[in-house]
C-alpha cells in the first residue's frame, strides 16, 4: 500500500472534476486528479453549454479548442395544445449566442488536453473504494492496477457523481416518475441556430440545433419511455412528429436512442464530513429541463477553485473555509434547484385551468422585456450571474 499527501485530491476526472483541476493547474498547490477511466469517454451524448459556461472555458484556455460546436441564437418555448409561447432572441438580449450544443467527448477530451500542460497528476483507471474525513485532512483509498493505495489530502472534491457517499450521507431524492429518452433527429425544415423547449402533459420535449439536425431529449412516463425505446424508426418519426408538431417539418431519420430515469438528488448542505466537499452531480443532480445542471456544476468547480486559491495553505479544507464556499454557492444552487423543480411541477400535467395560466404566462412573458431578460441571463450566468 502506497501512501501519498496532497492538497487538494479530485475524485472523477469528468468535465467538471476535470475543469477544478485545471483552474488549480498554475497554482503552487500540490493536486491529484483521480479518475476511474482507462480510456477516452465513449459517451455518445451532446452537451448544451450556456453562455456563462463558455466565458469559464475560455479562462480556462479551452474553448477555441473544441470542434463541432452548434450556437444558439434563439430558444423557443410553448406548451402543447396551447396559444401560449415565449420566444427568446440573443440579438434582443445584447449577448452574441444564448449557449451552444457540443459532443461530450470533444469537451473532455478538451480538459484532459489542456490538464496534460500542468502539474496536476491525473491517474486514470483509479477506482475510489473508500474516503474518510479525519482532524487534519481526508483519506481517500483506491485500487491501481490491482494495487490498493491511499492519499492524504487537505481537501477532498468529490465531483463523480455522489455514489461514493450516498450511502453514509443519504441525499434527498425526488422521482419525477419520468425518463428521457435522447437520440439525434434530422427533419425537413431544421431551423439554424433555434432550440426548441416544449411542454407537455407527460413531459417537456427538447430539441437542440446540433451537426446535421437536432439533438432530441423526449420525457416521458418511465414505461412509456421503455416502448418508445423499442419503437422502429418509422413509428417513432411519426409519433415524434404527432407530439412535436410542424415546426421543424417532418422528422426524416433517428440515431440510436439512450433511456435514463430522471429525478432531483441534493446532497445535504452541511459537509459531508472534514475535508471534504461535494460539486456537480455529486452535490447536485436536477432535471434536464432548460439544461442547468451540467452549467451549474462547471459554476461549482469554477468558484471552488477560486476559493482554494484565496486561501492560506493551512486553511485549506477547513470548516470555515468550507462554508464560505457553501455560501456563496448557495443562491445559484437553491435557485436553479427551484427552477428546474417548478418547471416540471408546473408543465408536467394537463389539468384545464392550470394550462390556460401557462398559456397566459408565457405569452406575457414574451410581451415583457424585462421579464424575459431575467430569464435569459439566470439560464446563461445562474443567479449569481
Amino acid at each position: 500500500m502506497n501512501d501519498s499527501n496532497y492538497d487538494i485530491v479530485i475524485i472523477g476526472g469528468g468535465p467538471v472534476g476535470a475543469a477544478l483541476a485545471l483552474a488549480l493547474k498554475d497554482s503552487r498547490l500540490k493536486v491529484c486528479l483521480l479518475e476511474a477511466r482507462t480510456s477516452t469517454s465513449t459517451d455518445a451524448r451532446a452537451l448544451a453549454l450556456s453562455l456563462g459556461s463558455r466565458l469559464l472555458l475560455e479562462r480556462l484556455g479551452v474553448w477555441n479548442k473544441l470542434r463541432e460546436v452548434s450556437a444558439i441564437r434563439t430558444i423557443h418555448i410553448s406548451q402543447k395544445q396551447s396559444f401560449g409561447r415565449t420566444v427568446l432572441r440573443s440579438e434582443e438580449l445584447g449577448v452574441p449566442e444564448l449557449g451552444y450544443v457540443l459532443p461530450y467527448p470533444a469537451l473532455q477530451d478538451a480538459l484532459s488536453c489542456e490538464l496534460q500542460q500542468g502539474t496536476v497528476e491525473t491517474i486514470f483507471g483509479a477506482s475510489v473504494t473508500h474516503l474518510a474525513g479525519e482532524t487534519d485532512n481526508a483519506a481517500i483509498s483506491y485500487q491501481h492496477d490491482g494495487t490498493e493505495h491511499t492519499l492524504h489530502a487537505r481537501l477532498a472534491v468529490v465531483a463523480d457523481g455522489g455514489k461514493l457517499l450516498a450511502e453514509l450521507h443519504p441525499p434527498e431524492v425526488r422521482d419525477y416518475g419520468q425518463s428521457a429518452l435522447i437520440t439525434h433527429v434530422t427533419c425537413a425544415a431544421p431551423r439554424a441556430c433555434t432550440a426548441f423547449e416544449r411542454f407537455t402533459p407527460q413531459g417537456p420535449v427538447a430539441l437542440l440545433p446540433f451537426r446535421d439536425g437536432y439533438e432530441l431529449v423526449w420525457t416521458a412516463p418511465h414505461q412509456h419511455a421503455e416502448k418508445m425505446l423499442a419503437w422502429d424508426d418509422a413509428r417513432f418519426l411519426e409519433e415524434l412528429h404527432q407530439h412535436f408538431g410542424d415546426r421543424v417539418g417532418a422528422f426524416l431519420t433517428v440515431g440510436r436512442r439512450s433511456c435514463f430515469p430522471l429525478g432531483l438528488k441534493k446532497a445535504p448542505q452541511q459537509a459531508p464530513m472534514p475535508h471534504v466537499v461535494l460539486i456537480g452531480n455529486a452535490a447536485q443532480t436536477m432535471h434536464p429541463v432548460a439544461g442547468q445542471g451540467f452549467n451549474m456544476g462547471l459554476r461549482d468547480a469554477w468558484e471552488l477553485a477560486q476559493q482554494i486559491l484565496d486561501a492560506a495553505p493551512e486553511a485549506l479544507g477547513t470548516e470555515v473555509m468550507l462554508a464560505g464556499y457553501r455560501s456563496e454557492r448557495r443562491t445559484d444552487r437553491e435557485a436553479g434547484i427551484r427552477f428546474t423543480d417548478g418547471l416540471v411541477r408546473l408543465f408536467s400535467n394537463d389539468l384545464p385551468l392550470v394550462s390556460a395560466a401557462r398559456a397566459a404566462t408565457l405569452t406575457a412573458l414574451d410581451c415583457l422585456p424585462f421579464a424575459k431578460k431575467f430569464v435569459a441571463r439566470r439560464m446563461m450566468f445562474g443567479a449569481n450571474g
